[in-house]
């Protein structure tokens, strides 16, 4: 059976380092202007899509043009200010989550290819241990005892 490599992700450090300044970046810059949504509260909200993105557009064109339909309380400043948020979170988003997705994918394939190794080596050492190989017998122990999913045999009090 031949190793599982899927990935090999090996950053240089100077790429490491400049990846996390702009996480830190973001966490600086972007992050303070962001709002986070608890439990259902998204759900309550109404929904602005690729499909109603032309309507909003289209009526803060029209709202612009003709204040006097505009209602008193419609505060255009601020419509303009979200219709322009939008456009602006919108532009960031895309590549984000192109980011994520990717780091998410990446991080289950490196994990494969490291349980998959793991799993190898475990097996190897299972065999050396029957055949008496020294040290076999400690490793096996000690990885058995971690081994997802089973439960270290438990020793018996005299």
């Amino acid at each position: 059976m031949t190793q599982q490599n899927l990935i090999s992700f090996n950053p240089s450090q100077q790429d490491l380092s400049e990846i996390k300044k702009a996480i830190a970046t973001l966490n600086t810059k972007l992050l303070p202007l962001l709002k986070n949504l608890k439990g259902d509260d998204k759900n309550q909200l109404p929904k602005m899509g690729d499909k109603t993105l032309a309507f909003v557009e289209k009526a803060l064109e029209h709202s612009s043009l003709n204040p006097e339909l505009a209602p008193p309380f419609l505060d255009m400043d601020e419509f303009r200010c979200d219709v322009n948020a939008v456009a602006t979170l919108r532009s960031l988003h895309g590549p984000i989550s192109q980011i994520s997705a990717s780091l998410s994918d990446s991080m289950a394939i490196a994990g494969s290819d490291a349980y998959s190794a793991a799993l190898m080596f475990y097996n190897s050492v299972k065999y050396a241990q029957k055949a008496n190989v020294v040290k076999a017998g400690s490793i096996l122990d000690d990885l058995s005892s971690r081994f997802p999913g089973k439960k270290s045999p438990k020793k018996q009090s005299s």
